[in-house]
């Protein structure tokens, strides 16, 4: 009898198991708000388009009594969100950069590359925008857009002193097509 239970207990364990499994999360990309801009519905996105190659960043605030402390929260929140996603383009461009500087002159340490990149992170973040603010007539929830062009990413590369050339030159080289490969939009 104490095996039937305990075989009947390692196959119910099993069904749950594999329902667990076999359930899919579906995660919901569009936030449905109703007569909110495409940009708040679509949040924060790399767009490659007739514009140039663009990083958006949402954030949003909600009311706080203080109309002027709630567009700076949704600002702030915005260009911190702008931060992480040009932040993970910066990974992806070290490691590109790691990768194809191998073993030879132009060769830096990573600590080295990593410090250079927080560094051009820092200094771009300052170049970004706010190019867009909607507020939510139901909620009071203000939203806000920043903005951070790539071509102002080049810019900026090109007046970096501390950076060794050869990060600058990778980057410069590089850095459409690693924009291009994170958003899928290769040519």
């Amino acid at each position: 009898m104490t095996k039937f239970r305990l075989c009947l207990g390692s196959v119910a364990l099993g069904i749950l198991l594999l329902a667990g499994c076999s359930s899919k999360t579906e995660v919901e990309s569009d936030l449905h708000i109703a007569d909110a801009p495409d940009w708040v519905n679509e949040g924060n996105q790399m767009l490659n388009d007739r514009d140039g190659r663009l990083f958006h960043g949402i954030g949003s605030a909600p009311t706080m009594g203080n109309l002027s402390l709630q567009k700076t929260t949704a600002d702030d929140r915005a260009r911190a969100e702008l931060a992480r996603i040009f932040s993970s383009y910066m990974k992806v461009a070290s490691n590109d950069y790691s990768a194809a500087a191998g073993d030879g002159d132009e060769q830096l340490s990573e600590q080295a590359v990593t410090r250079q990149i927080d560094s051009l992170t820092q200094i771009n973040l300052s170049g970004a925008k706010i190019i867009g603010r909607w507020r939510d007539e139901d909620t009071g929830m203000i939203w806000s857009l920043a903005e951070l062009d790539i071509k102002s990413v080049k810019e900026t590369l090109d007046k970096a002193m501390e950076m060794s050339p050869a990060l600058r030159d990778f980057l410069s080289r590089e850095g459409d097509s690693i924009f291009d490969r994170m958003t899928g939009a290769e040519q």
